[in-house]
């Protein structure tokens, strides 16, 4: 299989410096348009048309779809490029004209606008996978799709889940006469996998039903970095390296200790009259400086203040932009702290929940209404 550093032997040191620094770069165009015409002498061109993986960055769903469709055309002999989709710098479907692909695989996204729908008209086989409610709500407005692009959302399963299945599947149809079973994984790593990207698929899909799902990716976080097969061609090993036990156990050790800085910073907390009182009193801290840690300092604070008999919610309080960001949270299954984040313009979800104020408006919260 073709990879990006085989693609750098024709590409000039400066221009394979840029490739590795943007997403969107002249020197990643010229590696693109190299598929049309692969080098004769390089042992690793393999023979057939070329074909293309975006994978959406930087989720783990897209970087381990990535990994299947790398999986599936090593195990064919089929030559892939596999690049990284930013929406900060992303491709454009002209970037990928005449480059001579025979197939595209949308990872984890469909693209902005009608991405997918352009591409399909150069390229003979499109398919994209995704998720995501809000995708659903943006087909009727491509239209007709034409034969040769399906799009694939199922928002029951994460698109990791969903790719994985897909070229599982594929592997198996292209070889029936097979007499034994092929799959993209050998047993020890295909387990390995599969319990990763069951926690990927927990938090994907909101639904944080297994064990110790927020400590996992705690600590899944810190692999975020590692994630662009173009400045990381290690990638791919390393996803299939990575092991639940291990981040469960770093998850939960970064969370202790995060929750005794964070019990550290509590000082002199004060009484905040939400809404001037509307929605009751709880205690609240001003983490100007701390704000990374707002999460756990909100949940300590919430504990405390059930116990100062107030409602069971933290207000972290910090200055961003010119504003003062409050940051709600609760340890109450009964409480709903975004029903007051959105009566102030913010958002959340019942648990977590954050809104802005100005300065004046605050003022009014830490003093009883008379």
């Amino acid at each position: 299989m073709l990879r990006l550093p085989c693609l750098l032997r024709g590409v000039s040191s400066t221009a394979a410096s840029s490739l590795r620094r943007a997403f969107r770069s002249a020197a990643s165009l010229e590696a693109i348009l190299s598929h049309s015409h692969p080098s004769k002498a390089s042992s690793e061109d393999q023979a057939g048309p070329a074909h293309l993986a975006l994978y959406n960055y930087p989720t783990f769903a897209g970087a381990y779809s990535a990994l299947a469709a790398d999986l599936f055309h090593r195990r064919l002999g089929r030559r892939l490029l596999v690049l990284p989709f930013s929406s900060v710098e992303p491709f454009r479907a002209e970037d990928f004209k005449g480059a001579g692909f025979h197939s595209c695989y949308l990872l984890d996204f469909i693209g902005p606008r009608n991405f997918a729908l352009e591409l399909s008209r150069f390229i003979p086989s499109v398919v994209a996978f995704d998720h995501r409610q809000s995708t659903l709500g943006r087909i009727p407005q491509m239209g007709r799709c034409p034969t040769n692009l399906d799009i694939r959302i199922d928002t029951s399963k994460s698109s990791a889940r969903a790719v994985l299945d897909y070229f599982s599947n594929k592997l198996t149809s292209e070889n029936p006469d097979s007499e034994t079973c092929e799959n993209l994984l050998g047993q020890e790593d295909e387990e390995r996998v599969s319990n990763v990207v069951k926690y990927v698929e927990d938090a994907d899909l909101r639904q944080w039903q297994l064990p110790d799902s927020r400590a996992f990716h705690t600590a899944l976080r810190d692999e975020r970095a590692k994630l662009n097969c173009v400045s990381n061609p290690h990638v791919f090993e390393q996803l299939m390296q990575l092991d639940v036990s291990d981040l469960l156990a770093r998850g939960n050790s970064l969370a202790q200790n995060r929750l005794e800085a964070a019990r550290k910073l509590i000082h002199n907390p004060f009484k905040l009259y939400l809404g001037q009182g509307l929605y009751g009193e709880c205690l609240a801290i001003r983490a100007d400086g701390d704000s990374k840690l707002s999460h756990e300092i909100g949940l300590e604070l919430s504990k405390m203040s059930a116990s100062a008999g107030l409602r069971p919610i933290g207000a972290v309080v910090f200055m961003q932009r010119g504003l003062l960001k409050i940051c709600l949270r609760t340890t109450d299954n009964t409480t709903n702290t975004a029903e007051i984040a959105k009566a102030y313009g913010g958002g959340g979800k019942a648990s977590s929940s954050s809104f802005a104020l100005r300065m004046d408006e605050f003022n009014a919260w830490i003093r009883e209404n008379t």
